[in-house]
């Protein structure tokens, strides 16, 4: 009997690639149900079957809202018809969506990247909240009806044993964009040349910038290194909190600050190579739910690291592990900008963290995907 599987994730990325491309060697059909595909890297082999349903709206709300409840429903009728003989494997977006599995006959199963309810708290909901309590009450039915219940990290799977026994949690890490170390040379650097960043010392954010992802952090950090002209904050990305942001610099008439929009994927090992240090940042009310991706791109460019979230966080975990940067919670941002100035003034102090950072990018390779799907099938 053929062995068939779908893939619902409204969002694919390479991610979602590489499990497909994992699971279309040892299935003998697969399918992708997604709104759109961003590929990076990785190609999608001929032989996987792309099902189109509504593209994932980021902004504004009411519109995100919408566009994740049309997909769930596009996934629960098309899974319960047309892919009824079809194993379901969910990823991602919508948050919600892997919740259909008590819906639907199919044997299903899930990977968790971000923990919800709980990830909720950056919002401000209380775990009274009719919704925080309505999504644990079916994470515990959901959880205990899957098939098989990945995450990627041991932080997030003690988060997860609150709904389901831990025995059945497998933990399995995923891994950067880039496979290989190919950080470009900052004096071969375009990205560098044409932001005129020559002689610079580069602490870099590349991410989301809402009200709830606490970068003002860089700014606190970027006004106590003030008087230290070379070394520059540099925040990439987009959100509801950047304009806020950039008239807080000017306030405060931080020349040590800029901003750039999101880069495009050509240029993208670029802008990453310029940095000399990659700040990540979580609100500490929730950074054990979460591990964001760009954690990993960081260490495969040997670029060491700037954590800052709370010490129960996985990012924290990995500080201990690898020794590849530093964690430090929201109320010690002075011992950041130590951290800063050391690894600013002793090189061999950067290398160290820099190699540091290439050998634990070693546990973070694309082979991840093949392990999940070997977990998965035995």
């Amino acid at each position: 009997m053929k062995r068939k599987i779908i893939i619902l994730n409204q969002a694919v990325n390479y991610l979602t690639i590489g499990y497909a491309n994992a699971f279309s060697a040892q299935f003998d059909e697969v399918v992708i149900m997604c709104g759109g595909i961003h590929q990076q890297g990785e190609a999608l082999n001929d032989s996987i079957v792309i099902h189109k349903i509504n593209k994932w709206v980021e902004t504004p709300t009411p519109k995100k809202i919408f566009s994740f409840l049309l997909a769930m429903f596009r996934m629960w009728w098309l899974c319960f018809t047309k892919y009824r003989s079809f194993e379901v494997f969910f990823i991602s977006v919508p948050p919600m969506a892997y919740l259909l599995n008590l819906l639907l006959p199919n044997r299903f199963s899930m990977i968790i990247w971000d923990v919800y309810p709980n990830l909720l708290k950056i919002t401000g909901m209380k775990e009274k909240h009719i919704i925080y309590k309505t999504w644990s009450y079916l994470n515990k039915h959901s959880f205990r009806k899957a098939y098989k219940i990945f995450t990627i990290s041991n932080r997030m799977a003690e988060i997860m044993a609150t709904y389901v026994d831990k025995d059945k949690i497998i933990v399995q890490p995923i891994w950067s964009i880039f496979q290989a170390n190919q950080k470009i040379n900052k004096k071969k650097n375009s990205f560098i040349k044409h932001h005129q960043l020559e002689g610079k010392f580069i602490v870099q954010y590349s991410g989301n910038i809402g009200v709830t992802h606490n970068v003002e952090a860089m700014l606190e950090i970027a006004e106590l290194l003030k008087k230290h002209s070379n070394i520059m904050f540099q925040i990439i990305g987009r959100g509801t909190g950047k304009k806020r942001l950039e008239n807080l610099v000017k306030e405060k008439n931080l020349d040590n600050c800029s901003f750039l929009p999101f880069q495009s994927d050509e240029i993208f090992p670029y802008s990453l190579s310029a940095a000399d240090i990659g700040v990540v940042i979580l609100n500490e009310r929730v950074s054990k739910g979460s591990v964001p991706s760009k954690s990993y791109n960081l260490m495969s460019y040997g670029i060491p690291s700037l954590y800052i979230c709370s010490k129960d966080s996985q990012l924290n975990y990995y500080i201990n592990q690898y020794n590849h940067g530093a964690c430090y919670s929201k109320t010690e941002l002075n011992k950041a900008a130590d951290f800063i100035l050391k690894v600013y003034n002793d090189h061999e102090f950067y290398q160290s963290l820099s190699k540091a950072a290439e050998k634990a990018a070693i546990d973070f390779k694309r082979i991840n995907a093949d392990k999940l799907v070997s977990k998965y099938i035995k």
